[in-house]
Order: structure tokens, then sequence, then C-alpha cells
């Protein structure tokens, strides 16, 4: 194989501007300009109509500005700075957020920049990781094609905490990929991938140990070095790991309870019971106690969550947003290991194909196969994996192009790649018909000068190549535009541009039965399986009908990022108008009028908490309208049974809660939503035998203070 050396050298004494402009010794010109283009076009396209999405999701974005107020809300992850119970993760992706907002005070911008910033440091690091051993150009194309994955772009604009995770995990494996390089100085790169799996998982739990197996089998098996050396130093791996995720897991469980916040997600207020069940084996089996319903079963079965088996990655409902290259990677996968086999143990470059690949199949598999709750955006995970076999697989069989089966293999990727984005563009025929005519036709000229890509001119075999790679990314990059223009909101967002119900792309995506709001509705326990909600047929509520969501501000969506409420701009119904009944509660929050917002304020700092709802999204809304910490009665279903009925009354006995904001329903599960008999239905029944009924603009609120 002839993939390039890329040793690393002494810089030339410069200024410090000069050596960031021209990068090492050894590159050519071209090559630190491109790569900080890369980042500088990554960063501007993520922050493009950014704001656009207010605060995103208001569950976690309610977290933020919480801990922005109280260091102990911030240790937490606590939804209100009262500390009444936590967000259902643990809290480190909250924490630059959250420091964001202690900076420069509550808004759209800072809370999402972070985000942003994470997205482009993932791109650099895939660089770097790619770069080392295949060279720049295949560095640029695995930053290339990452940055421009539609998932990717929605996932690094958006407050969850999968953009954190997936920058740890592509920093693992960096790490992982330095060590395998050299015998000395291996621990130490060890050590730092056990610090970032261990803060990976204060990000996502258990997710985060999913390419642990290949990483730690791929090193102890194709390291240099004796194999008791290789152990213990994966030991220590393991020791760094423990101490970076374990001191706050530690902190949590040995911390009295009584004065440390309830941990949402959980039924019985323990982060380990939240790691393995609700979080953890509850997400393989689907068995999630106080959740709000399974996926598919049986191989295939459409569930809530979609229909699990093989082609999950590639549906309708998940294939936009992460399968673009999806095949392209398993190709080039299998080309490289292929290429490499022959090669000594401890060659880099097959540990680099090993490392990536196993990453990139283990989690497949889990993706594909989990029964429990599965969204699309989870699969921005793969994207670094994508991307880093696709620059990876590429540089190897064009060094390797005057031999025919390499040639046929780079031939053949392309044209896969054509077709299977011929496919994708087909789902949504009314958009942009012809890019996906422009596609197939520019793939099969790409392909076959490919084929012949050894025996030609090499610029004119990169310019075949040049083809092909933009007949790839045309079809990721303008879904990639379509998201970047759109605001995402809620807590169920998707990639792409708005397509009917049932095509898989915008908003709420179209699934078996008759929508994906269908689904999801008898998912989280809500009755009118039809998809017909006052977003549009199959829409989430503040959704228009083709699936994008409002500006902040308009319909039922969320409040806008500066705080201010919207006024009367809904219809009152059991979905709106700020009441948490529905998915509206559930899912996107409610829109907070000026009246219920003035009312709130009103004497808010002589209460720790300014009211209580049902449901933490309900609570979201009122607490970033008012930025004073509303209970988040039950946690995000509604069914966590915290606080108890017995709690709820000694609270308001104390004078501690001044409003409820009924009424509505929260999820079913252990700890019992609105609809059943669990803790959230106790309460909201002893509060509307006791107190008295108000109507606040399209608000229901009663005054905890003065009994009827």
């Amino acid at each position: 194989m002839t993939t390039p050396s890329t040793a690393v050298h002494a810089a030339p004494r410069a200024g410090r501007l000069t050596r960031l402009w021209r990068g090492r010794a050894e590159d050519a010109p071209w090559v630190r300009p491109a790569f900080l283009g890369l980042l500088a076009v990554t960063t501007a396209l993520y922050l493009w109509n950014l704001s656009a999405s207010g605060y995103a999701n208001s569950f976690y974005s309610a977290a933020v500005q919480a801990g922005s107020e109280s260091w102990k809300a911030f240790l937490f992850g606590s939804l209100d700075a009262a500390n009444a119970i936590t967000v259902d993760k643990p809290p480190a992706a909250l924490w630059p957020m959250a420091l964001s907002v202690r900076l420069f005070g509550l808004g759209s911008w800072q809370i999402l920049v972070p985000e942003v910033l994470m997205g482009v440091a993932t791109v650099a690091v895939l660089y770097a990781a790619v770069r080392r051993r295949f060279g720049a150009g295949a560095g640029l194309i695995a930053g290339g094609v990452l940055a421009l994955t539609p998932v990717a772009a929605l996932m690094f604009r958006f407050n969850n905490p999968d953009a954190l995770l997936a920058l740890l995990m592509t920093v693992a494996v960096y790490c992982v990929l330095r060590a395998l390089e050299q015998d000395g100085g291996a621990a130490r790169w060890l050590v730092w991938a056990g610090v970032a799996f261990g803060f990976a998982f204060l990000a996502k739990t258990l997710q985060a140990f999913l390419i642990l197996p290949p990483l730690a089998l791929v090193y102890g098996v194709c390291a240099p070095g004796a194999i008791g050396r290789r152990i213990g130093r994966l030991a220590l791996a393991g020791l760094a790991m423990l101490a970076s995720a374990g001191w706050w897991v530690a902190l949590v469980e040995l911390w009295p309870a009584s004065s440390r916040p309830y941990v949402g997600g959980s039924q019985n207020n323990s982060f380990l019971e939240l790691t393995f069940g609700y979080n953890g084996l509850g997400r393989i089996n689907g068995n999630e106690t106080g959740s709000v319903g399974g996926g598919g079963r049986g191989g295939g079965q459409g569930g809530g969550w979609g229909e699990t088996g093989i082609g999950r990655m590639f549906n309708d409902s998940v294939g936009g947003q992460i399968s673009w290259l999806l095949p392209a990677a398993l190709v080039l996968l299998v080309a490289g290991l292929v290429v490499t086999w022959r090669a000594p143990r401890t060659d880099t470059a097959r540990s680099a194909f090993l490392v990536w690949g196993g990453s990139l199949l283990i989690t497949l598999a889990v993706f594909s196969f989990m029964a429990g709750i599965f969204h699309e955006y989870y699969t921005v995970a793969l994207a670094p994996y994508v991307a880093a076999l696709v620059g990876m697989g590429a540089a190897v069989l064009w060094e390797e192009r005057t031999r025919w089966v390499e040639s046929a293999a780079l031939a053949v990727t392309v044209s896969v790649t054509a077709w299977w984005a011929w496919t994708l563009l087909g789902r949504t025929p009314e958009w942009l018909p012809w890019l996906r005519w422009a596609v197939l036709v520019a793939g099969a000229v790409a392909a076959l000068g490919l084929l012949f890509a050894g025996r030609l001119d090499r610029r004119l075999g990169l310019g075949f190549a040049g083809l092909g790679l933009a007949a790839g990314l045309a079809g990721p990059f303008a879904y990639t535009l379509a998201t970047v223009d759109s605001a995402h909101q809620g807590s169920i967002v998707t990639a792409g541009p708005a397509g009917p119900a049932g095509a898989g792309f915008g908003g709420m995506r179209g699934g078996p039965g008759g929508g994906r709001d269908g689904g999801m509705r008898m998912a989280y326990g809500f009755p009118g399986g039809g998809g017909q909600g006052p977003g549009g047929q199959g829409q989430p509520p503040g959704a228009q009908g083709q699936g994008r969501m409002q500006p902040p501000g308009q319909g039922q969506g969320q409040l806008p990022a500066n705080g201010n409420a919207t006024g009367n701009t809904n219809t009152p119904g059991p979905e709106r108008g700020g009441t948490g009944g529905g998915m509206g509660g559930l899912l996107n929050g409610a829109s907070v009028g000026t009246e219920a917002k003035a009312a709130l304020l009103k004497d808010a700092d002589d209460y720790p908490w300014a009211a209580a709802a049902v449901g933490a999204q309900n609570a979201a809304s009122y607490q970033l309208a008012t930025e004073k910490p509303v209970m988040a009665i039950g946690g995000f279903n509604g069914s966590d049974p915290s606080p108890t009925l017995d709690e709820f009354k000694r609270y308001v006995a104390k004078g501690k809660i001044h409003y409820f904001i009924g009424s509505g329903g929260g999820g079913g599960g252990g700890g019992g939503g609105m609809g059943g008999n669990g803790t959230s239905a106790q309460i909201t029944a002893w509060v509307q035998a006791t107190f008295e009924q108000v109507t606040v603009g399209s608000s229901t609120l009663y005054d905890l203070t003065s009994a009827t």
C-alpha cells in the first residue's frame, strides 16, 4: 500500500500567525489554508439562521437557565434553580451552555453557539485523526463529509446532549489512534481516551460505551509492545474513565437525597437505576419503566419508535438523516481492509480501518435493533465514523488506482453512492426534482472515468474523482442547506426539507399506521393515532403543514429566545394555550401569553417556585418566559413519582409554590402520568378540588396561596 506518510516534523521558527497559516514544514502550501477554510465554512454554515430555533429543546434550555442561576443546579443538572428534579441525563452536556448563559445572559445564541463550536471542533479532530496516516486530502474529505451530513448540521445547532457525545467519541478515537502509532507515550494517549469516554458517559450515559469493545480489542491486538504492557495500558485507561465519570456518579449516590434534586427519569431517585434502566438496557429491550412506550418487536414489526431491523438506517424515517454515504463507507471499509490485509500486525492504516469500522458497525447494529426509545437524530453518532471511512477509503483506493480491482472499487463506490442519493431524493419528488437526475448522471460519468483512472492523465483522473465527490455530496449538501434554513424546536427534530406525511422528511415524519405523529401519540400514551393535530396532519403542534417549525413566537411552538411573551396567539384547547396537555405539553412545550407571564412574575421572588406544572416541557416554557423556577411535576414524561402528593402538599402549606399550571396529560409509565393514578394525576386532582381555577389569557392557573 502506498498511502502517504505523515510523520511529524518540527516546524521552522516563525510568528504565530505565520505558523497557523503555513502549518507543518512538510505540508504542501495549500494544506493549511484548505483546512482553515474548511473550519471557516463549517462555522459560517452552522451559524447561519441559528436564532430561528429559539430555545430549541426547551427541556434542556430550562436546565441551562437553572444552571446559570444556581451552582447546585449546574452540578446536578436540575430543571429549575430551586432544584426540584433533574433532567433525565447526566449534566455534562449542559455545562458549556450554562457557563455561556451565566457569562452572556439568556438567549438563543448563548445556548446554541457552544453546540456550533462543538461541531467545528469535531470536524477539526476528525481531520487531524485521518490526515496523520492518510494525508491532508483524506482529512479534508472526511471533515467535509461530516460537516455536510444533514443530521450533523441539525444536532450541532441544537441543544441536546448528542453534540458533545459526538465530539468526545471522535476525540476518544483520535487518542486511541495516537496510542497505536508507537510504544512510547501510548499510555498517555490511552488515559486521555479514558477521560473522553468518562465525560461522554456524563453526557449520555451508556451510549458512550458502545464503541469501547472494538477500540479496546484493536489496541490489544494491533498495538506495538508486549502483550502484558498493552493490557496494563488498557487497564490504566479504564481507571481514567472510571475516575472521570465516577466522581459525579458517587457524588449523586452518596449525597443525601433530601438535600439534592430528584433524579429525573428514575422511579427510585437513583442515578444507577436511571443508567441501567430507562437510559440503559431499557433502550435495548424496550422495557423502560417510567417511559412512554417501546419500539418495534420481533425484527421489523412497527412500533411507536419505528421499525427495527437491518434496514432501519435506510428507511423513510432515518435514511435522509445519515445514510447518504453509509453504503460508500461500508464498501470502502471492506476495500481498505482488503488492501491492508497483508500488512504487519502493527500497521496503523489497517488499525485505523478497524477502529473506525468497528465503531460504525457496533453503533449501527445497536441503533438498528434497539426496541426502546429511538429518535432519528441519534444517528449523529454515526456521522464521524462514516466520514472517516469515506476519507480514508477514498485515499487508499486512489493511491492504488493503477490496479484494476482498486479502480473498479472506486467506480462501484461512486455508482452506489449516486444511485442511493437518487433513491433518497426520490422520496421528496417535488423538492428540487432536477437534483436527483443530475446526481445520477454525474455519478455515472465519474464512475466510468474512475474505472480507467489509473490509465488516464493524473489531472484528468482528479477531475473524475472531484466529479464523483461532488455527486456524492450534492444530496446531503442540499439537505443540509434546507436544515440550516429552517427552525427546529421541541423534543423530536429531524434534518432535511419538508415533505408529505409518510415521506420521512421534515418535522415529524410519516410512519407505519398513519403518520409519525400518530405513532408518537400512541407511544406517548395519547389518543388519536391518525396524526391530525394543530400543526397539520402528521405534524407537531406549532409546525406548519409540511413539517417546518414556525418562527419562535408563532403558533404553539415555543417562546421566543428573548424571553418576551407572544400574547394570545393560540387557539384555546387541550394542546394549546400553555395548558401542557397532549403532545404540546410533553414534546414541544407551550406558548406563554403576556398575561400569564405577568401573573407568574408578580411576587415571584417570595417563592422558591413561581409555579408548578406537569411535565418538563410545559414547565420549561414558563420558566424560560419568566426566568423564575417552575417545578416540573413528574419530570419529562410526567411519570416520575416526584414530588409525591404528600410532599407537594407540604410545599404548598409552607408557601413554597405560588401557582399550579393546569391541566393536561403527562406520559403513562411507572410513576403515572395525568392519564392514570400516578403522582401527577393525584396532585392535579387535589389541586383542582382544593383551589380555584383562574383563566389568565390562554392559560389555566390555580393560586396555591388561596384555597377555596
